[in-house]
């Protein structure tokens, strides 16, 4: 179907291609040192009770609680110190760190803070508690993590610093993950060079490619080629032909002009399954396959390139990675300043910004503000292809950018101009 028809794949359309054949890479074995935010390909059990013993959980001193009933600043209750090592008495406390192994008779921790030494460092022989405890308290015991078998993190667990402290402390050096998919850029956009060269008359620098570059890398994928393609229908052909990647992401060349030739290519080398969607920006975006390997037709605009990855081809990076195929933003349902109007059959994303009064406003849409309007914003609403938009005062779900959060600011560029859809 070409981008121009009225019968253009609605964006749930793609989802459900996608969803009928995307599932996570082969998994691989990896150290658990390198392994930060990849997600489990299978459950981490625990070969050890974790702790392995019961431990103190905090700088202090090692006694029985019930002595320690009645303490208070007024009424100090003394305690004589014995090794941590030695079985402690009634009567008796012993000098402990956090971590350190609860001594034998003990079953409490008073902090430091609640108690007073009487005499400086090692020569103090007794010590003054003057606040009560109860029984396991700062006291970490053998086993209250995980019990030796137990899942320690589950498939599909995203691995991040806590994670990886806990399957550490649990002796685990290996865990298997989630490979990482192997994303092929095919770049058809004319008259674009790379950063660092001279800008030609006529010549852009590139923007969709390393921005690409940065979404795989952000939704677990890989680039393992970025190679610029003449628009040609032949050259096109050629660079498809060979995907050697477990997706691939071909941008420009896909709307209807004379010169624009990926949806032909696609179609003459494997399968073209979608072309034109009913998305703003990104409506001659497209996909089908190659040899059993997925394709993505992005636009050659950047800014619709960018929404073409974010809601069709990222799904399946992300699928593929392990990884949910939601957007990977936050999102806050917000008050809306001003309205948002939109057309009925599309979906349209709407850039966003903080206004004073802890509202948002639209800004300029992306087709007149490009990529300004993802840099300068704060976030995005997208309207619904059954929606015409938003009323003033109407509560609205935002997708916020990272570090966007509800904090009033200033933004440049785009900030004076509402554009047409938001008034």
């Amino acid at each position: 179907m070409g981008p121009a028809s009225c019968s253009r794949a609605r964006v749930s359309d793609v989802a459900a291609w996608v969803e009928a054949w995307a599932a996570p890479v082969a998994a691989e074995e990896l150290a658990l040192s390198k392994a930060a935010g990849r997600i489990l390909a299978a459950d981490v059990t625990a070969a050890m009770d974790v702790p392995p013993f019961d431990r103190a959980a905090a700088d202090g001193f090692a006694l029985l609680a019930g002595e320690t009933v009645g303490a208070g600043a007024y009424n100090p209750l003394p305690f004589r110190l014995v090794p941590a090592s030695a079985a402690v008495q009634v009567g008796q406390a012993a000098a402990v760190e956090c971590g350190d192994r609860l001594p034998a008779g003990t079953d409490a921790v008073v902090r430091l803070e609640h108690a007073t030494p009487d005499a400086p460092g090692m020569m103090a022989c007794t010590v003054a508690i003057i606040a009560p405890v109860v029984a396991e308290s700062e006291v970490e015991r053998a086993g209250s993590q995980s019990t030796r078998g137990g899942v320690l993190a589950g498939a599909g667990r995203r691995l991040g610093p806590g994670e990886i402290g806990l399957l550490a402390s649990a002796g685990v050096e290996q865990v298997s993950v989630v490979g990482r998919p192997r994303v092929r850029c095919l770049l058809a956009a004319g008259r674009v060079i790379e950063t660092g060269d001279a800008l030609a008359p006529g010549a852009v620098y590139d923007a969709s490619g390393p921005m690409l570059a940065a979404l795989i890398e952000r939704d677990g994928g890989v680039v393992v080629g970025r190679r610029r393609v003449k628009r040609s229908a032949a050259a096109l052909r050629d660079a498809l032909g060979f995907p050697e990647a477990d997706i691939v992401l071909v941008a420009g060349g896909t709307g209807p002009g004379a010169g624009d030739e990926s949806a032909a290519a696609l179609a003459e080398t494997g399968e073209l399954a979608i072309h034109g969607v009913a998305l703003r920006p990104g409506e001659t975006a497209g996909a089908g396959r190659v040899a059993g390997v997925p394709v993505f037709l992005l636009p050659g605009a950047p800014a619709a390139c960018l929404w073409a990855y974010e809601l069709l081809a990222g799904q399946a990076v992300r699928r593929l990675a392990g990884h949910s195929a939601e957007l990977p933003f936050a999102a806050q349902q917000v008050r809306l300043a001003r309205k948002i109007v939109s057309e009925v059959g599309t979906t349209d994303i709407c850039p966003i910004r903080w206004t004073e009064d802890g509202e948002v406003e639209p800004l300029a849409p992306f087709a007149e503000a490009g990529l300004a309007a993802a840099a300068q914003g704060d976030g995005f609403v997208i309207v619904p292809e059954a929606s015409e938009g938003y009323p003033q005062g109407a509560p609205v779900t935002v997708h916020l950018y990272p570090g966007r959060g509800q904090t009033p600011r200033v933004t440049a560029g785009v900030q004076n101009n509402a554009g047409k859809r938001g008034v």
